[in-house]
């Protein structure tokens, strides 16, 4: 089933009133014996979407759900446009939140649904329903306002949820989670217009995901959490351009551990002398973390290495090396190029002459 793409904004009523600057200083949250947040220090530009990553139990949700009035925290201060929030009460706060499970009335209509919020707010019926029609045009759905939550699909549900989100005009937006629930085609269709409608109403907007794709292809920054702490908050392509921890380098992306020994102030590693990008750990065994598309690979009968797996990625083929340590290594080259590369070959590993990022090294089974 195809469906109208999101709109640009309707000229006359505008959808929210500004965009706020929204900030977390030093939030702390447990919840018994767990610490979910702690020690936040973030802060979320007006008008920018900020995508909240990391793995399960780090935090994200939780932050997100104190900042909506949901939860509450144990100390620090959440502050919006300078105020702190902390005793305002949830209906008050101005954020309209989009669930992952959508949390539309199973009784009422598109339409209904898109403006119960207003109806709370005591406006009138006409008032309501002009509004809720702008907003379903605005995300591609006129033609479903006399239609119930089962009468639609999961990506139109959503959609409906975005529209009623934004009704009440809210100066944060706020993104649990919102498309983890919908298959691959839809979800990569909506997450483009979801971006394209955050950017034309210029709202403040978190965006919480576990999908690093969805943070990198959506978000002006991308803030990685790690156990209810910062780790890095960047744009996407210095979040994987330039990672600041071993953590960011390997939940953002692809990245392989290749052994290096310390040299100076410096470190060796396939034979060559590197220089570092960041601080060698003190004490302990060292590993270089590389990406896939930053290794040169050339067939060479006493390279070194073995190609021992190949994926075909399209115009990029993956290969898999293996070097004579056991230690295994990610190549992305031109497919062309890795034809000329086949699994059970002898190869030899080039690293660019380039600071390299090091981390303690990850011992096996670990």
């Amino acid at each position: 089933m195809t469906t109208t793409p999101l709109n640009a904004p309707p000229t006359g009523v505008p959808l929210h009133p500004g965009s706020a600057t929204v900030e977390f200083r030093s939030l702390r949250r447990a919840f018994g014996t767990t610490t979910a947040l702690d020690g936040l220090d973030l802060t979320v530009h007006p008008g920018e979407l900020l995508a909240l990553l990391g793995p399960s139990g780090c935090g994200k949700t939780t932050a997100l759900r104190i900042l909506a009035g949901f939860e509450t925290h144990d100390s620090g201060e959440v502050l919006v446009d300078g105020e702190d929030v902390t005793k305002t009460p949830a209906h008050k706060r101005d954020a309209g939140m989009v669930f992952q499970s959508y949390s539309l009335f199973p009784h009422l209509t598109a339409a209904d649904n898109v403006a119960f919020g207003l109806k709370m707010r005591g406006s009138s019926k006409s008032d309501r329903r002009k509004r809720a029609m702008e907003l379903l045009e605005l995300v591609g759905l006129p033609q479903r306002a006399e239609h119930f939550p089962h009468q639609m699909s999961g990506g139109q549900q959503q959609r409906i949820a975005l529209a009623r989100a934004l009704a009440l005009q809210p100066r944060v937006l706020l993104l649990d989670e919102p498309l983890s629930a919908l298959d691959a085609k839809v979800r990569l269709n909506l997450r483009e217009e979801i971006r394209r409608l955050q950017q034309d109403l210029g709202i403040t907007t978190l965006f919480v995901t576990h999908d690093q794709e969805e943070a990198l292809s959506m978000a002006d920054r991308v803030a990685v959490l790690r156990a209810g702490r910062l780790e890095q908050c960047a744009t996407p392509s210095e979040l994987y351009a330039r990672p600041t921890t071993a953590f960011v380098a390997e939940f953002v992306g692809t990245m392989s551990r290749i052994p290096a020994y310390r040299s100076g102030d410096g470190v060796e590693v396939l034979g060559r002398r590197h220089a570092v990008d960041g601080v060698v750990p003190a004490d302990g065994e060292l590993d270089v973390l590389v990406r896939p598309e930053n290794v040169g690979l050339t067939a060479a009968a006493d390279g070194g290495a073995v190609v021992v797996g190949a994926s075909f990625l399209g115009a990029v083929t993956r290969l898999t090396v293996r070097l004579l340590d056991g230690t295994e290594v990610k190549v992305d080259l031109a497919t062309e190029a890795a034809a000329l590369l086949p699994v059970g070959g002898n190869a030899h590993l080039i690293l660019p002459d380039r600071p390299v990022l090091v981390d303690r090294r990850v011992k096996s089974g670990q």
